[in-house]
């Protein structure tokens, strides 16, 4: 019994699996108040050809679905059956042809009304649109052009649900949207936007609840706690955290509760906490330990977290509580393992380690390093959030060093380099 290749190819085309084949046709099925019996087992009968010649209403679903008739699928009627369908058909068309010409649009032939189906291919190219906006976050930062990119994608995927081929396929659309709103926030952000990131991760996180996304949802909590962080609502950064900490990815997947615990550490640092910032750090990275060397398939944007970032991460702790000389070492350690193409994470490293210097009393040292991070992102404008950072280490280093020369050159070169965003 030799396979049904025209119906391969056809399902190929469109990027169905046979899934999803099923949930197709069923749908549209359900829609004309018939019963979808369809199944996975159903599907690969006919791509098999042990099944030849489906049933009448499964016959017009697919048809609807690749736009073309059943033959042309590869169906052979059985041969007792195949002069009464030619015969019964070409009335039908000679009416629908004539009716048609005469203006009446509803009795043209289902095939030539058919909308294009959303499949899995589309699904994936959209996705590999993500993947270049992230590139684009890791090398210039957040910026308003980064920002509409996203949008825009986010616009165009929405503007597709409706030809979805199947329920899941459309979930999926509501995913990939609420990721591109989500890069748009984070975009909003790292550029110090904060009105504009409030709304955009309101929309993404009505978007993620539409796709029932685990990860998606993971990530707008993620962000409204970094938010929360930047309006200074430690309390509400602590909520959004422990939102993010109840998402099933975390349970599932210990590189996301890795990044939820150290998101926590900063929290519990902002709230004067620090035997748990330090239990959320040790929590953080005992779950790290655990992601790495598995085999998640996990989305790109998470693809900046490690033990380079997690290191980072303690630095800020460590400066925040008190400890410079561990905040210090902490900062060489992540500049030893933060990957040379996330220069925006390594300037916000160097600036940490800067300031860890600075506060054991090495002004020199401290504008020394400070100073490396203008090379890191040469002729571009400084995110809003390494700013927000660098206007920190200039207050501490003139209450430090009020009116000394080192202080007074540093603070000439910052102004420079501001004046240039």
């Amino acid at each position: 019994m030799t396979g049904n290749v025209s119906l391969s190819h056809a399902v190929n085309e469109t990027g169905f699996t046979q899934a999803e084949l099923a949930d197709a046709v069923n749908t549209y099925l359900w829609n004309r108040g018939h019963e979808g019996t369809v199944s996975d087992r159903t599907v690969r009968n006919w791509l098999t050809g042990r099944t030849r010649w489906p049933h009448a209403r499964q016959r017009e679903a697919l048809t609807a679905l690749f736009g073309r008739s059943a033959g042309e699928l590869g169906f052979v009627a059985p041969a007792c059956r195949q002069s009464d369908t030619n015969e019964g058909e070409q009335p039908v068309r000679r009416r629908d042809f004539v009716t048609a010409a005469a203006g009446t649009a509803a009795a043209a032939p289902l095939i030539t009304a058919r909308p294009s189906m959303v499949g899995s291919s589309d699904v994936i190219r959209l996705r590999e649109g993500l993947s270049d906006l992230v590139q684009l976050d890791q090398s210039q930062g957040g910026h308003g052009e980064l920002e509409q990119l996203a949008l825009s994608g986010a616009k165009r995927t929405l503007e597709l649900r409706d030809q979805a081929a199947t329920q899941r396929i459309r979930r999926r659309l509501f995913a990939i949207a609420a990721d591109y709103t989500g890069i748009a926030a984070w975009s909003a952000l790292d550029a110090h936007r904060l009105d504009h990131t409030q709304t955009h991760l309101a929309r993404a996180l009505h978007l993620a609840g539409m796709a029932r996304d685990p990860v998606a949802l993971f990530q707008v909590w993620n962000m409204y706690a970094m938010l929360c962080r930047q309006r200074h609502d430690f309390h509400q950064a602590a909520d959004s955290t422990d939102a993010a900490l109840a998402t099933t990815i975390t349970r599932r997947d210990p590189m996301f509760a890795s990044l939820a615990h150290a998101r926590a550490a900063i929290n519990h640092t902002h709230l004067r906490d620090r035997p748990a910032a330090l239990r959320a750090l040790g929590r953080a990275e005992d779950a790290l330990g655990r992601a790495e060397g598995s085999n998640f398939a996990r989305p790109n944007w998470i693809a900046f977290y490690g033990p380079g970032e997690l290191s980072a991460i303690t630095a800020v702790v460590m400066n925040a509580t008190g400890d410079p000389d561990q905040a210090e070492a902490a900062s060489h350690q992540a500049l030893s393992r933060i990957p040379d193409a996330l220069r925006r994470n390594r300037a916000m490293a160097t600036t940490q380690l800067a300031l860890a210097q600075l506060r054991q009393g090495d002004i020199g040292q401290a504008c020394a390093t400070a100073d490396t991070v203008f090379g890191l992102l040469p002729d571009q404008a400084l995110p809003g959030r390494l700013r927000s950072r660098l206007d920190h280490f200039q207050r501490a280093l003139t209450t430090s060093a009020p009116g000394s020369k080192t202080s007074r050159q540093w603070s000439d070169r910052y102004r420079l380099e501001r004046s240039r965003t």
